[in-house]
Protein backbone atom coordinates (compact mmCIF):
# COMPACT_ATOMS: atom_id res chain seq x y z
CA UNK A 1 0.00 0.00 0.00
CA UNK A 2 1.28 3.47 -0.63
CA UNK A 3 1.01 6.20 2.05
CA UNK A 4 -2.76 7.00 2.44
CA UNK A 5 -2.82 10.15 5.02
CA UNK A 6 -5.41 12.50 5.26
CA UNK A 7 -5.54 15.57 6.84
CA UNK A 8 -7.95 15.65 9.79
CA UNK A 9 -9.40 17.92 12.18
CA UNK A 10 -8.71 17.49 15.77
CA UNK A 11 -12.11 17.69 17.92
CA UNK A 12 -10.81 17.17 21.12
CA UNK A 13 -7.39 16.65 23.42
CA UNK A 14 -8.42 15.05 26.49
CA UNK A 15 -5.87 15.08 29.48
CA UNK A 16 -6.00 11.43 30.81
CA UNK A 17 -3.32 11.60 33.35
CA UNK A 18 -0.56 14.27 33.91
CA UNK A 19 1.42 12.49 31.38
CA UNK A 20 -0.95 11.26 28.93
CA UNK A 21 -3.66 12.93 26.59
CA UNK A 22 -5.74 11.46 23.99
CA UNK A 23 -6.73 12.92 20.61
CA UNK A 24 -10.28 12.48 19.11
CA UNK A 25 -10.50 13.69 15.64
CA UNK A 26 -13.44 14.41 13.26
CA UNK A 27 -13.83 11.92 10.26
CA UNK A 28 -15.45 13.69 7.39
CA UNK A 29 -18.35 11.46 5.87
CA UNK A 30 -16.61 10.68 2.24
CA UNK A 31 -13.42 9.02 4.83
CA UNK A 32 -15.36 7.26 7.40
CA UNK A 33 -14.47 3.61 5.33
CA UNK A 34 -11.11 4.79 4.93
CA UNK A 35 -10.84 5.02 8.82
CA UNK A 36 -13.04 1.92 9.90
CA UNK A 37 -10.97 0.15 12.15
CA UNK A 38 -10.39 -3.17 14.26
CA UNK A 39 -9.85 -3.54 17.79
CA UNK A 40 -6.16 -2.84 18.87
CA UNK A 41 -5.36 -1.22 15.78
CA UNK A 42 -3.35 2.27 15.72
CA UNK A 43 -2.86 4.94 13.72
CA UNK A 44 0.32 7.03 12.08
CA UNK A 45 0.54 10.78 12.93
CA UNK A 46 2.54 12.70 10.90
CA UNK A 47 3.25 16.58 11.25
CA UNK A 48 6.44 18.85 11.08
CA UNK A 49 8.15 19.92 14.08
CA UNK A 50 10.76 22.53 14.21
CA UNK A 51 10.97 22.05 10.37
CA UNK A 52 11.36 18.08 9.77
CA UNK A 53 8.51 15.59 9.42
CA UNK A 54 7.86 13.22 12.18
CA UNK A 55 5.76 10.37 12.15
CA UNK A 56 4.98 8.19 15.20
CA UNK A 57 2.29 5.56 15.83
CA UNK A 58 -0.39 5.57 18.45
CA UNK A 59 -3.38 3.04 19.42
CA UNK A 60 -6.78 3.37 19.24
CA UNK A 61 -8.06 3.11 22.50
CA UNK A 62 -12.31 3.26 21.24
CA UNK A 63 -14.19 0.03 20.33
CA UNK A 64 -14.74 0.07 16.52
CA UNK A 65 -18.78 0.22 17.51
CA UNK A 66 -18.33 3.75 18.79
CA UNK A 67 -17.27 5.13 15.98
CA UNK A 68 -15.02 7.62 17.43
CA UNK A 69 -11.71 7.71 15.94
CA UNK A 70 -9.35 8.15 19.07
CA UNK A 71 -5.63 7.55 20.00
CA UNK A 72 -3.68 8.19 23.39
CA UNK A 73 -0.37 9.78 23.16
CA UNK A 74 1.81 9.13 26.59
CA UNK A 75 4.57 11.81 26.98
CA UNK A 76 8.00 10.83 27.40
CA UNK A 77 11.24 12.46 28.14
CA UNK A 78 12.49 14.07 24.90
CA UNK A 79 9.84 12.48 22.96
CA UNK A 80 9.60 15.15 20.32
CA UNK A 81 6.20 14.03 18.97
CA UNK A 82 4.65 12.94 22.45
CA UNK A 83 5.57 16.21 24.24
CA UNK A 84 4.47 18.63 21.10
CA UNK A 85 0.87 17.05 21.80
CA UNK A 86 1.30 17.84 25.09
CA UNK A 87 2.54 21.38 24.60
CA UNK A 88 1.04 22.51 21.78
CA UNK A 89 -1.57 20.05 20.34
CA UNK A 90 -5.72 21.91 20.44
CA UNK A 91 -8.87 21.53 18.78
CA UNK A 92 -9.63 23.05 15.48
CA UNK A 93 -5.45 21.77 14.72
CA UNK A 94 -5.21 19.82 11.43
CA UNK A 95 -3.07 16.78 11.62
CA UNK A 96 -1.90 14.16 8.60
CA UNK A 97 -3.17 10.86 9.75
CA UNK A 98 -3.16 7.06 7.84
CA UNK A 99 -5.94 4.87 7.50
CA UNK A 100 -5.75 2.46 10.17
CA UNK A 101 -3.15 -0.83 10.74
CA UNK A 102 -1.92 -3.37 12.90
CA UNK A 103 -2.26 -6.99 13.59
CA UNK A 104 -2.92 -6.95 17.96
CA UNK A 105 -6.49 -8.01 16.89
CA UNK A 106 -8.82 -10.71 16.64
CA UNK A 107 -12.04 -11.68 15.48
CA UNK A 108 -15.27 -10.95 17.36
CA UNK A 109 -18.58 -13.49 17.27
CA UNK A 110 -21.46 -12.57 18.87
CA UNK A 111 -21.75 -16.33 19.41
CA UNK A 112 -18.56 -17.15 20.93
CA UNK A 113 -18.36 -17.81 24.48
CA UNK A 114 -14.46 -17.17 25.43
CA UNK A 115 -12.32 -15.68 28.08
CA UNK A 116 -9.49 -13.37 27.52
CA UNK A 117 -6.78 -11.58 29.41
CA UNK A 118 -4.25 -9.03 29.39
CA UNK A 119 -1.33 -7.77 30.56
CA UNK A 120 -0.36 -4.26 29.91
CA UNK A 121 1.53 -1.76 31.16
CA UNK A 122 1.49 2.19 31.44
CA UNK A 123 0.29 3.58 27.93
CA UNK A 124 0.05 -0.47 26.87
CA UNK A 125 -3.40 -0.35 28.41
CA UNK A 126 -4.58 1.91 24.77
CA UNK A 127 -4.72 -0.77 22.70
CA UNK A 128 -6.18 -3.70 25.39
CA UNK A 129 -8.81 -1.11 26.14
CA UNK A 130 -9.88 -1.16 22.31
CA UNK A 131 -9.65 -4.95 22.91
CA UNK A 132 -11.56 -4.43 26.20
CA UNK A 133 -14.85 -2.71 25.14
CA UNK A 134 -15.00 -4.25 21.63
CA UNK A 135 -14.81 -8.22 23.49
CA UNK A 136 -17.06 -7.36 26.19
CA UNK A 137 -19.81 -5.31 23.72
CA UNK A 138 -20.25 -8.15 20.70
CA UNK A 139 -19.22 -11.09 22.31
CA UNK A 140 -22.22 -10.90 25.17
CA UNK A 141 -21.38 -14.38 27.05
CA UNK A 142 -17.28 -13.88 26.78
CA UNK A 143 -15.17 -12.31 30.01
CA UNK A 144 -12.11 -10.48 30.40
CA UNK A 145 -9.40 -10.15 32.46
CA UNK A 146 -6.87 -7.37 32.79
CA UNK A 147 -3.55 -7.24 34.91
CA UNK A 148 -2.52 -3.54 34.59
CA UNK A 149 0.90 -2.15 35.65
CA UNK A 150 1.53 1.31 36.79
CA UNK A 151 4.33 3.49 38.89
CA UNK A 152 1.04 4.98 40.75
CA UNK A 153 -2.81 5.59 41.29
CA UNK A 154 -2.37 8.91 39.77
CA UNK A 155 -0.38 7.27 36.22
CA UNK A 156 -2.86 4.95 35.54
CA UNK A 157 -4.58 5.69 31.93
CA UNK A 158 -8.27 5.35 31.70
CA UNK A 159 -8.72 4.80 35.27
CA UNK A 160 -12.13 6.42 35.45
CA UNK A 161 -13.41 4.64 32.13
CA UNK A 162 -11.96 1.22 33.24
CA UNK A 163 -14.09 1.48 36.78
CA UNK A 164 -16.93 2.69 34.42
CA UNK A 165 -16.98 -0.71 32.65
CA UNK A 166 -16.28 -2.66 35.54
CA UNK A 167 -19.58 -1.46 36.86
CA UNK A 168 -21.17 -1.94 33.51
CA UNK A 169 -19.86 -5.13 33.10
CA UNK A 170 -19.25 -6.57 36.68
CA UNK A 171 -19.70 -10.16 36.16
CA UNK A 172 -17.82 -10.43 32.73
CA UNK A 173 -14.75 -7.87 33.87
CA UNK A 174 -12.27 -8.79 35.93
CA UNK A 175 -9.54 -5.77 36.82
CA UNK A 176 -5.95 -6.34 38.76
CA UNK A 177 -4.26 -3.26 39.45
CA UNK A 178 -0.41 -3.48 40.09
CA UNK A 179 1.19 -0.57 41.86
CA UNK A 180 5.35 0.02 41.95
CA UNK A 181 5.30 3.00 44.08
CA UNK A 182 2.42 2.66 46.66
CA UNK A 183 1.54 -0.24 48.89
CA UNK A 184 -1.61 -1.81 49.29
CA UNK A 185 -2.94 -4.63 51.67
CA UNK A 186 -1.66 -7.84 48.84
CA UNK A 187 1.50 -8.13 47.98
CA UNK A 188 0.87 -9.69 44.86
CA UNK A 189 0.06 -6.58 43.76
CA UNK A 190 2.74 -4.62 45.19
CA UNK A 191 5.54 -3.84 42.52
CA UNK A 192 5.80 -4.01 38.94
CA UNK A 193 5.08 -6.75 36.62
CA UNK A 194 8.27 -9.16 36.68
CA UNK A 195 8.46 -12.95 35.74
CA UNK A 196 7.67 -13.91 39.71
CA UNK A 197 4.72 -11.65 39.28
CA UNK A 198 3.20 -12.60 36.37
CA UNK A 199 3.51 -16.44 37.34
CA UNK A 200 1.73 -15.54 40.16
CA UNK A 201 -0.78 -13.49 38.97
CA UNK A 202 -1.89 -16.84 36.45
CA UNK A 203 -1.24 -19.41 38.74
CA UNK A 204 -3.81 -17.59 41.94
CA UNK A 205 -6.13 -15.40 39.51
CA UNK A 206 -6.58 -17.61 36.65
CA UNK A 207 -8.44 -20.77 37.18
CA UNK A 208 -7.89 -22.30 34.21
CA UNK A 209 -4.83 -20.90 31.97
CA UNK A 210 -5.07 -23.59 29.13
CA UNK A 211 -8.55 -22.56 28.84
CA UNK A 212 -7.70 -19.16 27.57
CA UNK A 213 -8.93 -18.20 24.89
CA UNK A 214 -6.55 -15.51 23.76
CA UNK A 215 -3.57 -13.58 25.63
CA UNK A 216 -2.60 -10.11 25.00
CA UNK A 217 0.42 -8.32 26.23
CA UNK A 218 1.29 -4.55 25.75
CA UNK A 219 3.69 -2.54 27.77
CA UNK A 220 7.68 -2.09 28.49
CA UNK A 221 10.05 -4.67 26.87
CA UNK A 222 10.84 -6.09 30.12
CA UNK A 223 7.07 -6.87 31.38
CA UNK A 224 6.28 -7.76 28.04
CA UNK A 225 9.13 -10.66 28.21
CA UNK A 226 8.17 -11.36 31.17
CA UNK A 227 4.53 -12.24 30.58
CA UNK A 228 5.34 -13.79 27.52
CA UNK A 229 7.90 -16.12 29.47
CA UNK A 230 5.71 -17.29 32.10
CA UNK A 231 2.68 -17.87 29.44
CA UNK A 232 4.80 -20.05 27.19
CA UNK A 233 6.69 -21.86 30.28
CA UNK A 234 3.16 -22.88 31.26
CA UNK A 235 2.68 -24.92 27.86
CA UNK A 236 0.28 -21.61 26.36
CA UNK A 237 0.44 -22.27 22.63
CA UNK A 238 2.00 -19.01 21.20
CA UNK A 239 -0.82 -18.65 18.80
CA UNK A 240 -3.03 -17.50 21.41
CA UNK A 241 -0.43 -14.97 22.83
CA UNK A 242 -0.51 -11.94 21.48
CA UNK A 243 2.22 -8.60 21.92
CA UNK A 244 1.80 -5.19 20.62
CA UNK A 245 5.56 -3.72 21.03
CA UNK A 246 5.62 0.28 21.07
CA UNK A 247 9.86 0.49 20.99
CA UNK A 248 12.54 -2.02 19.84
CA UNK A 249 15.59 -2.93 21.86
CA UNK A 250 19.11 -2.45 19.79
CA UNK A 251 19.72 -5.43 17.46
CA UNK A 252 22.83 -7.74 19.11
CA UNK A 253 26.49 -6.49 18.02
CA UNK A 254 26.25 -9.45 15.64
CA UNK A 255 23.41 -8.59 14.08
CA UNK A 256 24.20 -5.49 13.43
CA UNK A 257 27.77 -6.71 11.41
CA UNK A 258 25.26 -9.62 9.72
CA UNK A 259 22.99 -7.08 8.13
CA UNK A 260 26.12 -4.36 7.48
CA UNK A 261 27.86 -7.24 5.48
CA UNK A 262 24.88 -8.46 3.64
CA UNK A 263 24.11 -4.52 2.57
CA UNK A 264 27.55 -4.09 1.31
CA UNK A 265 27.32 -7.18 -0.62
CA UNK A 266 23.74 -6.25 -1.91
CA UNK A 267 24.76 -2.64 -2.99
CA UNK A 268 24.04 -2.70 -6.88
CA UNK A 269 21.57 -4.99 -6.88
CA UNK A 270 17.69 -4.35 -8.31
CA UNK A 271 15.04 -4.67 -6.62
CA UNK A 272 11.64 -5.22 -8.43
CA UNK A 273 8.78 -3.11 -6.18
CA UNK A 274 4.97 -3.33 -6.69
CA UNK A 275 3.45 -0.35 -5.45
CA UNK A 276 -0.31 0.44 -6.46
CA UNK A 277 -0.91 -1.66 -8.98
CA UNK A 278 2.80 -0.61 -10.52
CA UNK A 279 6.06 -2.22 -10.89
CA UNK A 280 9.26 -0.73 -10.74
CA UNK A 281 12.64 -1.76 -10.58
CA UNK A 282 14.63 0.57 -7.92
CA UNK A 283 18.47 -0.10 -7.14
CA UNK A 284 19.54 -1.01 -3.88
CA UNK A 285 21.46 2.21 -2.74
CA UNK A 286 20.23 2.71 0.96
CA UNK A 287 20.51 1.09 4.07
CA UNK A 288 17.46 -1.32 3.32
CA UNK A 289 14.71 -1.88 0.78
CA UNK A 290 12.18 0.66 1.99
CA UNK A 291 14.91 3.86 1.80
CA UNK A 292 15.87 2.44 -1.13
CA UNK A 293 12.22 2.56 -2.74
CA UNK A 294 12.08 6.28 -1.87
CA UNK A 295 15.15 7.11 -2.60
CA UNK A 296 13.92 5.90 -6.23
CA UNK A 297 11.15 8.14 -5.71
CA UNK A 298 8.28 5.57 -4.76
CA UNK A 299 5.81 6.87 -2.25
CA UNK A 300 6.72 3.42 0.09
CA UNK A 301 4.53 3.35 3.55
CA UNK A 302 6.72 3.83 6.90
CA UNK A 303 6.44 5.04 10.11
CA UNK A 304 8.69 3.54 12.69
CA UNK A 305 11.69 2.57 10.95
CA UNK A 306 12.12 -0.20 13.84
CA UNK A 307 10.47 -3.12 13.11
CA UNK A 308 8.24 -2.62 15.50
CA UNK A 309 5.07 -1.60 13.38
CA UNK A 310 4.55 -3.27 10.41
CA UNK A 311 3.55 -0.12 8.74
CA UNK A 312 6.47 -1.09 5.58
CA UNK A 313 4.96 -4.56 5.22
CA UNK A 314 5.31 -6.10 1.78
CA UNK A 315 5.77 -9.60 0.43
CA UNK A 316 8.60 -11.34 -1.11
CA UNK A 317 7.18 -12.84 -4.14
CA UNK A 318 10.67 -13.86 -5.88
CA UNK A 319 14.06 -14.24 -4.78
CA UNK A 320 15.41 -14.14 -1.19
CA UNK A 321 15.93 -11.68 1.74
CA UNK A 322 17.33 -11.37 5.12
CA UNK A 323 15.30 -9.43 8.10
CA UNK A 324 16.59 -7.99 11.12
CA UNK A 325 14.01 -6.57 13.38
CA UNK A 326 10.83 -8.36 12.90
CA UNK A 327 8.79 -7.56 15.74
CA UNK A 328 5.80 -6.50 13.84
CA UNK A 329 4.79 -9.61 12.07
CA UNK A 330 3.61 -12.65 13.55
CA UNK A 331 4.84 -16.10 12.69
CA UNK A 332 2.17 -16.55 9.87
CA UNK A 333 2.64 -13.88 8.19
CA UNK A 334 6.83 -14.77 8.07
CA UNK A 335 5.90 -17.88 6.94
CA UNK A 336 3.27 -16.83 4.15
CA UNK A 337 6.21 -14.42 3.07
CA UNK A 338 5.88 -11.11 4.41
CA UNK A 339 8.86 -8.73 5.68
CA UNK A 340 9.51 -6.00 6.85
CA UNK A 341 11.31 -3.63 3.99
CA UNK A 342 12.61 -1.25 7.08
CA UNK A 343 14.83 -4.00 7.76
CA UNK A 344 15.57 -6.10 4.65
CA UNK A 345 18.30 -6.50 2.65
CA UNK A 346 18.61 -8.20 -0.79
CA UNK A 347 20.26 -11.84 -0.50
CA UNK A 348 20.68 -11.75 -4.28
CA UNK A 349 19.48 -10.89 -7.46
CA UNK A 350 16.03 -11.15 -8.47
CA UNK A 351 14.30 -9.75 -5.55
CA UNK A 352 10.81 -8.52 -6.14
CA UNK A 353 8.66 -7.06 -3.18
CA UNK A 354 4.80 -6.14 -3.40
CA UNK A 355 3.72 -3.88 -1.03
CA UNK A 356 0.19 -4.64 -2.50
CA UNK A 357 -0.26 -8.00 -1.31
Amino acid sequence: MAEHFHRLRVAEVVPETEEANSIRFEVPEDLEEAFRFKAGQHLTLRTEIGGEEVRRNYSLCTAPHENDLMVTVKRIAGGVFSNWVGENLKSGDMVDVMTPHGSFTRPFDPGSKRHYVAFAGGSGITPVMSLIRTALSEEPRSRFTLFYGNRDSTSIIFLEALAGLKDRYIERLEIFHFLDAEEGDVDLFNGMLTRERCDEAIEHLIDEPQAISDWFICGPGPMMDAAEAALLDKGIDKERVHIERFTAGRPSAALAAQMQALQEQAAGLTVSVTLDGRTRKVDFTEANILDSARAAGLPAPFACKAGVCATCRAKVTKGKVEMAARYGLTDEEIAAGYVLTCQSVPAGEGVAVDYDA
